[in-house]
């Protein structure tokens, strides 16, 4: 009878445990995620641009096999943008990327959207070059760089709690904001207009 009551009330804990530790995860993923994206909406660039994290260096490989860095971009304001051919969510906010790149292409923004996939090459290149997104009234293929990203890079961010994950690059490799999940089209844009 000792040995039940026992495993009972040992059980009892680990479940409590387990489930205090999830609420810690997801209260943890959901405050960090409410978090960035509030602040596009009504934040302002702080005063100093050192303040912000500087971005990590980081190299990777773009789909005709050359290699890139993050530092190439130095100067433009930059959207990074991981994702994955098989995240339904990086799908949907695709169309908001490509009006981004529409929009602030050519005055000195890019989206820079770094693919996770785990079969890199094969998967993404068929992605990017057959596949189509309702942008306005017409369909368009992603516009903007795309390479391969891998569990080094991402760890270099401080990890992904999942995709997507976007984080908006001043022109001097600082770090504005960080989203966990879709970004907030509207928000999104106000910071590049003032960051540009």
């Amino acid at each position: 009878m000792t040995y039940r009551k026992n495993r009972w009330w040992m059980s009892l804990a680990a479940m409590t445990l387990l489930a205090a530790a999830a609420g810690c995860a997801r209260s943890t993923k959901d405050a960090s995620s409410s978090a960035d994206k509030a602040k596009p909406a009504g934040s302002t660039l702080p005063a100093a641009d050192s303040a912000l994290p500087p971005a990590p260096a980081v190299s990777f490989q773009n789909l005709q096999g050359q290699t890139e860095t993050l530092a190439q971009y130095r100067g433009k304001v930059v959207l990074v943008n991981f994702w994955a051919t098989w995240c339904e969510p990086c799908r949907q906010e695709m169309p908001e990327l490509i009006a981004l790149q529409n929009e602030y292409g050519n005055k000195g923004f890019t989206v820079l959207g770094i693919a996770m996939d785990q079969s890199g090459k094969s998967a993404v290149a068929p992605f990017v070059a057959q596949r189509e997104f309702k942008v306005g009234d017409k369909e368009q293929k992603l516009n903007y760089p795309i390479v391969l990203g891998n569990d080094d890079i991402a760890t270099k961010f401080g990890g992904l709690f999942g995709l997507p994950t976007s984080f908006l690059i001043t022109k001097n490799g600082r770090i504005e904001t960080k989203v966990i999940g879709m970004i907030d089209y509207s928000g999104m844009k106000q910071l590049i207009q003032k960051s540009l």
